[in-house]
């Protein structure tokens, strides 16, 4: 359905083929990127962009939100799973790759502290729907990282849930990298509340213990009040237990992190 290469600029290649019904931008974020949501023969897409080569605001230039893009395609060809969107392909185009994506109904879970905010009405959900939630993520990242893909840039803004069918949806996983490397930046992209010691250290191993220790802070920040603070987390004690080895003491890796978890919800369950 879509070509493979177009010799136009994403927006006015949309609107010909397409009714544009939605449009992400500067006033959303900050990255540069440009993102649609379009419908075309009654069926919704996500198309992300890397924005105007020529826009000097974004703090990312346009041949690192390019690369960024690529690198997303390459994840989306090696991973299927039912958190990520249906992947329709890579258009190439003058300014710069367009990534087709299945459009996903949810509301974001980005940080907010206004009262009835997708944000707080998630953190308040029983915790054993938050809990069933967070399964679906570990579950996915047990896949991304059996096949070499380490966390970045992750945090409750990579998040949609869609409250209706308790349907959670991953996206932007722009950053994540294929295989571990050396931090190379000190203050890595992402969310404080999210992020290893590693992210902030220059030449530090950033690895499948940094999914891990990126993991269980969020179930701090949707189960607690991102902190270990005992009476502030909603998680039985068996998964507190968890919590607790993996942001201190750390766990050795992905797998054993997941495995435990696994096993802690098991014995609440019981």
């Amino acid at each position: 359905m879509f070509p493979a290469t177009i010799d136009q600029r994403p927006d006015s290649y949309l609107d010909q083929v397409g009714q544009v019904f939605a449009r992400f931008d500067a006033t959303t974020q900050d990255s540069g990127n440009v993102s649609y949501g379009v419908e075309l023969a009654g069926q919704r897409y996500f198309v992300k962009t890397a924005g105007d080569p020529a826009d000097p605001k974004p703090f990312s230039t346009f041949e690192r939100r390019e690369a960024i893009l690529r690198n997303a395609a390459r994840l989306a060809d090696m991973i299927s799973h039912p958190l990520l969107p249906e992947y329709h392909g890579l258009i190439e185009s003058p300014s710069g790759p367009l990534l087709v994506y299945e459009w996903r109904d949810g509301e974001h879970l980005g940080s907010s502290q206004q009262p009835g905010s997708a944000y707080q009405r998630f953190r308040e959900l029983p915790s054993e729907q938050i809990t069933a939630a967070l399964d679906q993520l570990y579950d996915l990242h047990d896949l991304l990282t059996s096949q070499g893909w380490v966390a970045g840039d992750f945090y409750d803004g990579s998040l949609l849930y869609d409250f209706g069918t308790r349907q959670l949806t991953a996206m932007d996983l722009d950053d994540y990298r294929l295989g571990a490397y050396r931090n190379d930046m000190g203050r890595m992209f992402g969310s404080a509340r999210f992020m290893a010691p590693e992210e902030f250290s220059l030449g530090a191993p950033i690895d499948e213990r940094t999914t891990a220790f990126v993991m269980a802070r969020a179930a701090l920040v949707f189960l607690s009040d991102g902190t270990l603070d005992r009476p502030a987390c909603k998680a039985s004690d068996h998964l507190y237990a968890v919590l607790q080895e993996a942001v201190t003491s750390r766990f050795p890796s992905y797998s054993a992190f997941h495995a435990a978890w696994r096993a802690a919800v098991g014995s609440t369950r019981n």
